[in-house]
């Protein structure tokens, strides 16, 4: 099936979500022309994703779940987040010793049922933090994890902080599930010997207009180093029929080194689809790994339906562990969700109920094959932590670690 003739079996939208898009492109369009005729795809990320009120985030479709474009770990089972909670705890418990409290940081907290089901994990587990912050660039998305939290953890509701910025100093856990890989990136086309930014132009002459794709000398000067980087690596000079074109996630980066600098003690913890840069700039992925996701349909052409659906690229783990090193951050360990689940005692959460239950024990048992089974999340989905001033092992990688690959 061709790309073209994919995108014709997607699901149709509304006319008032069709105009949503529509508004959006307009935005964008104007952009591109106020930039002299073109933007970085960066920039187009940024815009159909963030864009205030109309972006994919901030407007107010539903993205998650089984009425939305995807469906996360935490919205699977609440297994997921419970199993995370041994793994805060052990944190937790390591910073208390020396501050006489721990805190929680959550970026991006979706629908907020991953935050949910954390605190009355640690609450059953006497191990609820100081004050559980969520740092959420969607006000849709805050409005819905605040009205979750409310019905259904009423009376922990003053430990739930919500953040515009990240605090100065921080103790405690920070949590970041599937938010990496929705951050913008650039794309760098390599040609023989040549490498460009691959960017976003508008052409009036398409049918009704529309996007294209356009080529420009890299300008971005962080960007032109990582490319050369990459270049060294790949050697295109010896092929004059090299083309390749892959992500460079810059923004990343930059996450890195704020939480660097506001990790005072503690651990982050990263959970991803992604991989280590061998395997990310692999020969055969030469189209990168650029992904949109509508209706629970993927599909690789970010230029449908502005607004309407989401973008995303997989995690460079590699370029995360070099800002930490440089940073001062200890890599604390690195494998795929399966065993990090398996290390941290998810089959004992699922031994809770008991297999006589079939009504409640099947459904759970399909629900953890789901996130463990290599066909599914466990393989592709990968746990990284980065700590300062933590000195024991975390329970997460006792078993299974794969920092080898990064």
């Amino acid at each position: 099936m061709t790309a073209l003739s994919k995108l014709s079996t997607l699901p149709a939208c509304s006319e008032i979500a069709l105009a949503h898009s529509q508004k959006l492109q307009s935005v964008i369009r104007d952009e591109i022309e106020s930039a002299g005729g073109w933007i970085s795809f960066s920039r187009y990320m940024d815009k159909v994703l963030y864009h205030p009120g109309l972006g994919y985030y901030s407007g107010g479709a539903t993205k998650l779940g089984g009425s939305g474009d995807f469906v996360t770990a935490p919205e699977i089972s609440a297994l997921y987040g419970r199993t995370l909670a041994r793994q805060v705890r052990q944190i937790a418990e390591h910073v208390s010793k020396h501050t006489g409290f721990a805190d929680m940081l959550e970026f991006g907290a979706g629908s907020g049922k991953l935050a949910l089901d954390l605190l009355q994990e640690l609450e059953q587990l006497d191990a609820l933090p100081q004050y559980y912050y969520i740092l959420e660039v969607s006000a849709q998305l805050r409005k819905r994890q605040q009205k979750l939290l409310a019905e259904q953890a009423s009376h922990l509701m003053a430990r739930v902080v919500w953040l515009d910025r990240l605090p100065d100093r921080y103790y405690g856990t920070v949590l970041a599930n599937e938010v990496i890989d929705a951050m913008p990136v650039h794309l760098v086309e390599w040609r023989s010997n040549e490498v460009f930014e691959r960017g976003v132009a508008w052409n009036d002459h398409e049918q009704n207009g529309g996007f294209v794709w356009e080529n420009r000398p890299i300008e971005n000067e962080a960007l032109k180093f990582h490319a050369k980087l990459l270049s060294a690596r790949m050697n295109p000079d010896q092929d004059p029929a090299f083309n390749y074109v892959s992500e460079v996630n810059l923004a990343a980066r930059y996450f890195m080194r704020s939480l660097a600098g506001m990790l005072e003690q503690g651990a982050a913890i990263l959970i991803d689809y992604g991989f280590g840069s061998g395997e990310y700039y692999h020969p055969q992925r030469s189209q990168g790994t650029l992904m949109c996701h509508y209706r629970h349909h993927a599909h690789p052409d970010p230029f449908f339906l502005p607004g309407l659906q989401d973008i995303t690229s997989h995690v460079d783990f590699s370029a995360l562990t070099e800002i930490a090193e440089e940073t001062e951050l200890s890599l604390m360990g690195y494998t795929t969700q399966a065993h990090f689940l398996l290390n941290c005692g998810v089959t004992e959460i699922l031994a809770r109920i008991p297999v006589e239950d079939v009504q409640n024990y099947l459904p759970t048992a399909n629900q953890l094959q789901k996130l463990v089974s290599p066909a599914e999340m466990g393989e592709l989905f990968k746990v990284i932590a980065f700590g300062r001033n933590i000195a024991q092992p975390l329970v997460g990688f006792v078993s299974g670690d794969k920092s080898r690959m990064l």
